[in-house]
């Protein structure tokens, strides 16, 4: 079912050992060419397009494009108590994480009279995509709202695939979501359609506005969301171009194999192209591990999904020879989610040099930071965690620097803005400090 690669004896070249790794089969550039027809459509006829394309791909034309205030409180008192109780409790626990994220103003006096100071500004507006395909995602508009909430952002706005089930309109977990966090500009509208919106607004024919421009776009989606990222990235700012979930599970033969079983099978339900991957140096556990995995996938829900996605290309169980081996594999291949289930996870985890989110030990599994660690679930894929983060209130703020210099502090550098500026052949430069000193 779940293919295996022996790295044992081996001794790889980082590239090498990338290239041995499994991957989805994703092509973002050919996805791009096929979404390019759909952001230009919303570009230029705005409202109307968008209920064109849902038309297409959801198989509903919403009534509703903005999302009636109604239809938000209807949702809210729908919810299911439990349901609520979760996310209220996943509400709380990102927004205490979140507002420690904060970045601090500070302020050096790099001589006297001279100060430099960095101040953090929100983005004025943004646009905060939940993915509603194969899965329907309330725990993303709680990763979404409250990073940007926390952020200081005034101005934001949630848009989300309209479902036949729901009459047009957003799936009602996220509709009752968005109204628990105090959101009330929510948009029926999923898939690269609803990209455009946020990049390039939108309005009826007659003129009138019915979405306003963002300066942001952040949340998962599909590969056609993440292409029209990339396509409108420069219009808006973006988090990342998002890719099919995946797990690396770091393993030895302390763990239970049960545990690796129930976590690779809860990243393999969310879609065919989910990743699951067992690094381990114990064989006999990689088998415990096959046979688990064979025994819960026979009554799991999500039967077929998980059974495609973990014989997949993308799915593997990697055998090494020891555990610093093992580091090295999860550090070339940079998961989203990374778990460590061995005798010193604590001690290991301060050696993951890639990773979107670590999670240390046996109690605790992706499936809490999903919804209610307190962590955010929106994370870097596809090897994006060698070189960004997940969501947070980072991507949300601006860092502007302010510089306060008086006549003192100036004329004691003005020689140097002088000789600088004559090197570089831009002598105006050192002029225009001259030229205050007469």
């Amino acid at each position: 079912m779940i293919s295996r690669i022996d790295l044992r004896g081996k001794t790889l070249t980082r590239r090498e050992l990338v290239a041995a790794l499994p991957r989805a089969e994703l092509d973002v550039e050919q996805a791009a060419e096929q979404v390019a027809p759909v952001v230009a459509d919303v570009r230029d006829r705005g409202a109307d397009a968008l209920r064109d394309w849902a038309q297409k791909f959801d198989r509903v034309r919403p009534e509703h494009l903005r999302v009636p205030a109604q239809a938000i409180a209807a949702a809210v008192e729908a919810l299911d108590p439990a349901v609520r109780s979760g996310l209220e409790e996943a509400i709380d626990r990102v927004r205490r994480v979140h507002a420690a994220q904060v970045p601090q103003p500070f302020t050096v006096q790099v001589a006297p009279g001279a100060q430099v100071r960095q101040r953090w500004l929100p983005v004025r507006r943004v646009g905060l995509y939940v993915p509603g395909g194969l899965a329907l995602y309330p725990s993303s508009v709680v990763m979404n709202v409250v990073a940007a909430q926390e952020a200081g952002v005034v101005s934001l706005a949630v848009t989300s695939p309209p479902q036949v089930s729901n009459g047009g309109l957003p799936d009602p977990g996220v509709l009752g979501t968005c109204g628990l966090l105090g959101v009330d500009e929510v948009y029926a509208a999923g898939g690269a359609q609803a990209v455009a919106m946020f990049a390039y607004g939108a309005a009826e024919a007659d003129g009138t506005v019915v979405c306003e421009p963002v300066d942001v776009v952040t949340g998962p989606g599909n590969v056609y969301v993440a292409a029209a990222k990339r396509l409108v990235r420069g219009v808006v700012g973006i988090d990342a171009e998002a890719g099919p979930t995946e797990i690396a599970i770091l393993a030895d033969a302390t763990a239970d194999p049960r545990h690796i079983a129930g976590d690779m099978l809860s990243q393999a339900e969310h879609d065919p192209l989910a990743a699951s991957v067992l690094v381990t140096d114990c064989e006999e556990l990689a088998d415990a591990m096959e046979q688990a995995l064979a025994r819960q996938l026979a009554t799991t829900a999500n039967r077929e999904r998980a059974t495609t996605a973990l014989a997949g290309p993308q799915s593997a169980v990697v055998l090494v020879d020891d555990m610093a081996a093992g580091l090295d594999v999860v550090n070339a291949y940079g998961a989203e989610h990374l778990e460590l289930h061995t005798a010193d996870a604590a001690a290991l985890a301060e050696q993951v040099t890639s990773a979107g989110a670590i999670f240390v030990g046996t109690c605790s599994p992706v499936s809490l930071g999903d919804y209610v660690a307190g962590s955010n679930h929106v994370l870097p894929t596809g090897g994006a965690a060698h070189y960004s983060s997940g969501l947070g209130v980072h991507s949300y703020v601006r860092a502007v620097q302010v510089i306060e210099y008086d006549a003192d502090a100036l004329a004691a550098v003005a020689d140097h803005v002088v000789a600088l500026a004559g090197v570089e052949k831009l002598p105006a430069h050192g002029e225009a400090v001259q030229v205050r000193f007469g």
